[in-house]
């Protein structure tokens, strides 16, 4: 087990004074206490320390260290004072820390380090196995303070070695050592993770469906860190989550306002409640990105009239919806005025749900304030008579915590709904009786890590690399451009080509605006209605955000208003396929644009390999290099369909393909057209038509007129196309010339095919089931 790591921070002086010799023999005794001792003598080294280590259990600075740094972010202080800045904004004010001087004690320290620090050390004075048992103690304190409370409970457990006579059967692991293969799982995951692998029937750990002793505590602590009145911890993701909370808070026949722009684990939550939905149309760009929902259709009016338009609505028992779905942030990275859409809300529905999946970070930075649900204060909202507000959220995926692991969110409202005995029922309905408590533990450590100002910390960290990363890309494909020895075209960033600071309002473009300003300033990100780099429509001021972490690269061969470059298009597909070839992997793929998502794991050298890629790519392209020199797998897979290709020329013959048809103005129409699809049956009485076996595949040329069975999600775009229990158009609508497409598009580029769920593919042809209809 790595030893914890202690800063000793100390100018230079003379190698024979006695100052020297002090610290030498403090770092002596904290060495043989079972520490390992990080020494520095400026304050840049100090700072380079405390942003890079994780582990540090205690910190001892001179008050007269020299030096200073660019990377003190707030007050930019030099010296000592920066470098306890750095050390609070990370590790928090728990963490020891020392002031070490050989002179008298400075009454002209400011007020704030005298508040932070936990003494002073004079090491003319005390002895330095004094000093060190006294920097021991606080440390071994503090890294007992810092575990939060089902972690530090299950540790205490784990460390007394008791004998067990429950399951899991392989009782810490033993079982696996006594088979070679089980062996080497042993070895590959090592015995401290099994060995916490273990039973619900471990009572001194509380219970995940009662929310007891330490489990229990663990979530009220999250609840308090996340600003929610009570957080649920699930353990089969925010799939579950969304299912969970439609089963429970939803009833037979009783309507659903969802977003269109929803993930497919909500529509089987409306299936499991037996609800009616009736939906939100969001917006998409030339791009055919999606966009928010606008706020004209969320106002209560626009409200009961879509409901009173939709033939599900007819059979509800109430007019009223019993809950709202919103997707926030988008796929995309749009974050709604959560505050402005709970308030335009309120008036006609009982909870409000944000599926904020990739959005469990926002509560920690004040770039997106207003920006998430919890930001709601519900007491606020619609007079008094406000909705209960859920936010859904994967925890592992943009935080720090097991895969699956997730955690569901709440504030209280007063508007009528399940008791809370109700929808602990549902909770335990939908977990499982044997639960892996290193999920539970990664739960409580996940909350912990983002506390107090380490999770202003971590979250300006991962804004501050996309920041970089964007501007890199803008700075670069300029410096290309001047170059005027290759052609001018390089891959661009979906954000705007200025920003102004509001305090001075001075205009800067993107890639020359100062760090500091795209930190902070949430301006910066928002959606302008007047702008048209993004391409939306029918927004408000404010009303919409573009979070820096989710970055959208663009390709030659399109605008955000949809508008074609006859000259060179290079189709996204193509590119993410390179790059996968260099082990890099993009969140999602479009017809023109592709996602990258920077989380707290990525770095300079992770984002500096993607961009040589992209200028790999480029002079791949330049240079007309075969396309089995790019892409040998797919020459090796399809060698007569391409094997004589070269890179521009697939390229070229894709986006003409797609230009041609119409492909980008197809998927927006099929999606946010006037004549979306006709629901007949609920998703319910779809899903049973479904079980019953009363249902038939139908190709395409058969598909018009029919009711589908199930879902139908194609990426790109990742959302669903087709809901359970809607007609579909006659072959001329939009939908079904987007489908037709789609299909030909596939077969005449192979390696290449759309993802898509709820199809069924033979001979590359695409295979609907339907509800079969009535002889």
């Amino acid at each position: 087990m790595k030893r914890p790591s202690i800063l000793v921070a100390l100018g230079r002086t003379e190698t024979n004074g006695v100052p020297y010799s002090r610290v030498e023999e403090v770092c002596s005794q904290l060495t043989n206490l079972g520490y390992d001792v990080e020494r520095v003598d400026n304050a840049a080294d100090a700072v380079a320390i405390a942003s890079s280590q994780a582990d540090l259990a205690a910190a001892l600075v001179s008050w007269e260290l020299p030096g200073t740094t660019s990377d003190m972010r707030e007050a930019k202080e030099t010296g000592a004072e920066g470098v306890l800045r750095v050390l609070m904004d990370h590790f928090s004010s728990q963490l020891p820390v020392y002031l070490l001087t050989t002179g008298d004690y400075m009454d002209d320290t400011p007020l704030w380090v005298s508040e932070v620090i936990n003494g002073w050390v004079y090491l003319l004075e005390d002895t330095p196995s004094f000093i060190a048992g006294r920097v021991d103690n606080a440390s071994s304190t503090y890294r007992q303070r810092i575990l939060p409370p089902f972690f530090r409970r299950l540790r205490r457990f784990d460390d007394t070695h008791e004998y067990s006579w429950h399951t899991p059967s392989h009782h810490g692991g033993v079982a696996f050592l006594k088979s070679p293969v089980g062996r080497a799982f042993h070895d590959y995951y090592g015995e401290q993770l099994l060995r916490s692998d273990i039973s619900i029937s471990v009572g001194e750990l509380g219970s995940l469906f009662e929310h007891t002793g330490p489990i229990g505590e663990a979530e009220k602590n999250a609840a308090r860190i996340f600003g929610a009145d009570e957080t649920y911890f699930v353990l089969h993701g925010s799939s579950t989550s969304v299912r969970m909370l439609l089963h429970g808070t939803v009833a037979h026949d009783e309507i659903v306002l969802l977003d269109r722009n929803c993930h497919k684990a909500i529509n089987h939550g409306i299936i499991l409640s037996l609800g009616r939905p009736v939906y939100l149309v969001p917006t998409r760009n030339g791009y055919g990105l999606t966009g928010p929902i606008p706020p004209k259709r969320m106002v209560e009016e626009a409200v009961r009239e879509q409901i009173e338009k939709s033939p599900l609505a007819k059979g509800a028992v109430s007019q009223n919806p019993a809950s709202t779905v919103i997707t926030n942030s988008t796929y995309d990275g749009l974050c709604y005025d959560a505050v402005r859409v709970a308030e335009m809300l309120a008036p006609c529905t009982r909870s409000l749900q944000f599926d904020e999946a990739w959005f469990g970070y926002a509560h920690f930075n004040p770039l997106y304030q207003r920006r998430y649900g919890m930001a709601i204060d519900t007491r606020a909202v619609d007079g008094g008579k406000h909705p209960t507000v859920f936010a859904s959220q994967s925890t592992h995926k943009l935080l720090a915590a097991l895969s699956q692991s997730a955690m569901v969110h709440v504030k209280q409202g007063t508007k009528q709904l399940p008791a809370r005995e109700i929808f602990d029922e549902t909770y335990m309905m939908h977990a499982t009786t044997s639960p892996l408590y290193p999920m539970i533990a990664s739960l409580d450590i996940a909350a912990g890590m983002m506390e107090g100002p380490s999770g202003r910390w971590l979250t300006t960290e991962a804004i501050t690399e996309a920041i970089r990363f964007r501007q890199a890309v803008v700075r670069l494909g300029k410096r290309l451009a001047e170059a005027g020895d290759r052609p001018k075209w390089f891959f661009g960033v979906w954000q705007p080509e200025e920003v102004t600071d509001p305090e001075t309002k001075r205009a800067y473009e993107f890639h020359r605006a100062p760090l500091d300003l795209l930190q902070k300033e949430s301006s910066c990100w928002v959606l302008d209605p007047d702008d048209t780099w993004h391409g939306f429509s029918d927004l408000e001021d404010d009303f919409c955000l573009l979070d820096p972490i989710k970055v959208t690269i663009t390709c030659p061969g399109v605008n955000a208003q949809g508008k074609l470059d006859s000259r060179i298009g290079i189709p996204a597909r193509i590119v993410t396929a390179y790059l996968e070839t260099r082990q890099i992997v993009v969140e999602k793929t479009d017809l023109y644009t592709f996602l990258l998502l920077f989380s707290m794991g990525i770095t300079k050298g992770k984002w500096g390999t993607l961009l040589d890629a992209l200028t790999d790519f480029k002079k791949l392209y330049d240079d007309g290099a075969p396309l089995g020199e790019v892409l040998p797998g797919l020459v090796q897979e399809h060698p007569e369909r391409y094997g004589k290709l070269t890179l521009p020329a697939l390229c070229q013959e894709m986006h003409t393909y797609l230009s041609d048809n119409k492909l980008m103005q197809l998927l927006n129409d099929a999606f946010t057209g006037d004549t979306p699809p006709t629901p007949v049956l609920t998703p319910a009485e779809a899903y049973q038509k479904f079980i019953q076996g009363d249902t038939e595949l139908r190709s395409l040329d058969e598909l018009p007129g029919h009711v589908v069975a199930t879902q139908i999600a194609i990426t790109p775009p990742g959302i669903p196309v087709l809901m359970p229990g809607e007609r579909v158009g006659d072959k001329e609508s939009d939908l079904m010339k987007y489908l037709t497409l789609l299909e030909a598009f596939d077969q005449r580029f192979p390696g290449f095919a759309s993802e898509t769920h709820g199809v069924h593919h033979e001979d590359g042809k695409y295979f609907i089931r339907c509800v079969e209809e009535e002889k």
